[in-house]
């Protein structure tokens, strides 16, 4: 697992016409999506005494998060851990298929013990020692950008909406509401930061702060 360097910034909507310009002189867009643009859709899973939340309120040095993941509402679905350590963060992650999802969600998880997939297997050990359980949807619209010197990825985040009580993933008519008015800025790179993306990404008077989409969402439930 490799950790790599991480930047968030909140900003509002009036701050993303400008970013954005200057990204787009300086990086190319994402290869996925139309222009490296796409939706994303996430469930998060938690713990009944709200670990994973509480760990990031408290900015709890290593920390770590599951969630399943679906890119533009595709067919693609993966399972997703997120790892913290002292500001570096890591993302391990394997595909689920569909059935395997619905199974879950029903409370079917002898598929997972059977899987062949470490990560399956390790948030299997978890469901049952630690009771990590689906808590919340997530959703929001990406724009990425990518810039290789530096293996550089930036995205910017809109529209962030919560499914409130409903863990429904699959679902294409999920209930969502808006959760968050903001633009969430983030900058993620391998050892260093070319100068190049550090004078696209800085907006005035804005500073690095802690933001989770998961711990915004879990406001409503």
């Amino acid at each position: 697992m490799e950790f790599r360097h991480e930047w968030k910034h909140e900003l509002s909507p009036g701050d993303l016409p400008a970013l954005r310009s200057r990204l787009r002189a300086v990086a190319a867009p994402d290869s996925h999506g139309r222009s490296g643009v796409y939706q994303i859709r996430s469930l998060y899973f938690d713990t009944p005494t709200d670990r994973a939340l509480r760990e990031k309120i408290d900015g709890v040095a290593r920390r770590e998060k599951f969630r399943l993941r679906r890119y533009g509402g595709g067919s693609l679905i993966r399972l997703e851990k997120k790892s913290k350590l002292n500001g570096l963060c890591a993302k391990e992650q394997t595909p689920v298929t569909e059935e395997e999802v619905r199974a879950l969600l029903s409370g079917d998880t002898d598929w997972m013990r059977s899987s062949g997939r470490d990560l399956v297997w390790e948030l299997y050990l978890k469901m049952n020692t630690q009771l990590l359980r689906p808590r919340v949807i997530v959703e929001y619209t990406r724009e990425a950008y990518v810039y290789a010197p530096g293996n550089v990825r930036v995205t910017l985040d809109t529209n962030i909406r919560t499914g409130l009580r409903s863990t429904d993933f699959l679902a294409p008519d999920c209930v969502t509401i808006p959760a968050a008015d903001a633009v969430v800025l983030e900058v993620k790179w391998d050892a260093w930061l070319p100068d190049r993306i550090r004078s696209a990404v800085q907006v005035e008077g804005r500073r690095t702060a802690a933001f989770s989409k998961y711990a915004v969402c879990r406001r409503y439930g």
